[in-house]
């Protein structure tokens, strides 16, 4: 019997090519129902949305999801171990890129170029010549939520431009020292010295609305926040109202708690707001490396060898074969 692997977001095509000289058929229909009963497919590469128990019901023989990128919250891990579902991703092979796109938005919201394009392109351009509000960010304060790789690479670049990083994690004091930061006594005090605050941390029940309005009270007057992370980390309607009172000077969102925004969401209309659409791990080579990454990761699944990127390793003794 032919194998499929279902691939409903478009990838790059390093990892199609590499499923297809490994004799796998690929599906990129978008649509659920069109591929529903479809007992060829073993394996499913996911980019965004839900892959939920009742679909997984619909594949009696899918072996492993393959989660193009890091965040797994739209998986159900439970459902998935239960029915001997594989589930991996593909850790830091988009880190540098979140980065990236979080330092850009942190430039975006320090010399407000987005707005400056949009001032010369209207002819205001002597108006925000003089009231643009421009800011250095050398010797400013940034402090970034969760340090894994993501958080890692920002670090080493801010501290390279001269910021002082504050970092709020569970990994040791030494380990923050190693990337020249300092680690915060708690999450008020990282929130109340920040002039830039990062978010780099994993969507979960504890991290849920993790900055709401009584964390937003918190922050240092005139600070900017930014969230390449997940968009259930902030409470949406608590941000718009810290940005239309004045109490952040601005903030940076790639990500959002329902995706795409709702025509009616606070966040459209809200002032000193940079959105991007979930693009920060979407560069050429994150894209590569990703594609590449679940790709390999697929295969030695259906060659029985454990993945490096196993995110319930309680089904590997109870998996589908």
């Amino acid at each position: 019997m032919k194998r499929t692997c279902w691939i409903p977001h478009p990838i790059n095509n390093h990892g199609i090519n590499i499923l297809e000289e490994n004799k796998l058929e690929i599906s990129t229909s978008e649509s659920f129902d069109s591929i529903v009963h479809h007992d060829k497919v073993v394996s499913a590469i996911f980019r965004t949305g839900k892959f939920t128990c009742t679909m997984m019901e619909h594949f009696p023989n899918l072996r492993v999801i393959a989660v193009h990128g890091v965040g797994t919250d739209g998986i159900d891990l439970e459902a998935a171990t239960r029915k001997g579902i594989v589930v991996l991703n593909t850790p830091g092979l988009n880190s540098r890129s979140v980065a990236e796109h979080a330092l850009a938005l942190l430039f975006d919201l320090s010399k407000r170029l987005t707005v400056c394009d949009r001032a010369v392109r209207e002819n205001k351009y002597m108006e925000i010549k003089y009231t643009g509000g421009f800011q250095e960010i050398y010797g400013r304060t940034l402090g970034i939520i969760g340090f894994g790789s993501i958080g890692q690479h920002l670090a080493k670049m801010a501290v390279a431009l001269g910021m002082k990083v504050l970092v709020h994690t569970r990994q040791s004091t030494e380990i923050i020292a190693h990337y020249g930061c300092a680690k915060a006594n708690d999450l008020a005090d990282l929130l109340s010295e920040s002039d830039y605050l990062s978010l780099n941390a994993p969507a979960t029940a504890e991290t849920y609305h993790l900055i709401d309005r009584q964390r937003l009270a918190l922050m240092k007057p005139g600070a900017c926040l930014i969230n390449t992370s997940r968009g259930s980390l902030i409470d949406e309607a608590a941000l718009a109202d810290a940005l239309i009172t004045g109490k952040l000077a601005g903030a940076g969102l790639d990500v959002f708690e329902h995706e795409p925004l709702t025509p009616d969401s606070p966040l459209l209309t809200s002032p000193n707001l940079i959105l991007t659409p979930h693009t920060a791990a979407s560069s050429e080579s994150a894209m590569r490396n990703m594609a590449m990454g679940v790709a390999q990761g697929i295969l030695a699944v259906l060659n029985n060898q454990k993945p490096d990127s196993l995110i319930n390793p309680a089904v590997w003794a109870v998996r589908r074969q």
